[in-house]
């Protein structure tokens, strides 16, 4: 593995999926095929979860881990090529991508998305400049447009949970009090698309996700018919695509209750965190024994362990080809 932007970079989905769970079992099994490396992590936006399970996933595989939060710590970075650097950008990317590649063996990026201009933002700009220029192994911590640790986790829940070989997953839109991004619901519907599950996304309409990312999903503005008879719950909100960045609807109707989880084959409920109790999903359902939201959230370093693997593994076979 060179990178790790999306689905397409895993090899084997389901091998992957496997050799998480034999890590959450063994999370000491590699502790030294990191030793003497150094993982950078840079983060243009906030973070708990991936920020942490990735530095507990890399210190179980003898990393050594540097974190910067970029927009509070560094120089703001320009990144337009032939820019006139005479406003409060101090530092072009193309000095400051090589210079972590200096100091780091892998490079982790987190960024969001302006959710302006769908143009600049599904261009994954920052993503790929740090991809172009840093001549170092990036794995992406959430982009504009994906966020694949948590989609192998997501995967990595479901496999670890299912009751059936080919379980009903569900992905609905749920309100939410400001526009957020469709990384998660584009990087899940990637993944689901790409494991043996019977998929289907519900929400609104005027909330379809890209095509390219809905794949051969069922879609239905029908969310009690959709979670008839399904295995897995997965709500998140996001907002418009179409009409790019925009809230076309708070209706709360959509959130997530325990009435409509009764509608279900006694499925479980998941959600990225963090999440808006009583505007996304109710208490009720959230503090059940059918969420697994914490579980999930636990499963993120078994994810980002898989990966940093695979990554290192590469690296050491370029390093030293005679011991393979």
């Amino acid at each position: 593995m060179q990178h790790f932007l999306s689905v397409k970079d895993a090899i084997d989905v389901q091998a992957l999926v496997k050799e998480a769970l034999l890590y959450k079992k063994t999370p000491y099994a590699d502790k030294h095929i990191g030793k003497n490396r150094t993982m950078g992590l840079l983060f243009f936006n906030s973070s708990l979860r991936t920020r942490l399970s990735t530095q507990r996933a890399a210190q179980n595989l003898g990393l050594e881990l540097i974190v910067m939060n970029v927009g509070q710590d560094g120089w703001g970075l320009e990144f337009e090529d032939g820019a006139i650097m005479d406003g409060n950008k101090a530092e072009h990317i193309r000095e400051a991508a090589p210079v972590v590649g200096q100091y780091c063996d892998i490079v982790g990026i987190r960024s969001f998305p302006g959710l302006l201009d769908r143009e600049e933002d599904y261009s994954e700009n920052v993503l790929n400049q740090f991809v172009k220029h840093t001549g170092r192994p990036i794995v992406s911590l959430e982009s504009a447009t994906r966020h694949p640790l948590q989609s192998l986790t997501d995967l990595i829940t479901i496999e670890e949970l299912k009751t059936k070989p080919r379980p009903k997953v569900v992905l609905s839109w749920a309100p939410h009090v400001k526009a957020l991004p469709q990384a998660v619901p584009n990087s899940f519907a990637e993944w689901m698309n790409a494991a043996d599950v019977d998929f289907v996304i519900t929400h609104p309409e005027g909330y379809e996700l890209a095509p390219e990312f809905a794949g051969n999903a069922k879609v239905t503005h029908n969310q009690e018919e959709a979670f008839k008879d399904a295995d897995f719950i997965y709500a998140k909100n996001w907002s418009s695509y179409n009409e790019y960045g925009k809230i076309l609807s708070q209706d709360p109707s959509w959130k997530i209750t325990t009435e409509k989880m009764a509608l279900t084959d006694n499925a479980k409920f998941m959600h990225c965190l963090p999440v808006r109790r009583n505007v996304v999903v109710d208490d009720a359902v959230l503090d059940s024994p059918n969420s697994v939201v914490i579980q999930q959230a636990g499963n993120r370093v078994w994810a980002a362990q898989v990966v940093l693997k695979q990554i290192l593994l590469k690296i050491i076979r370029e390093e030293s080809p005679y011991l393979f």
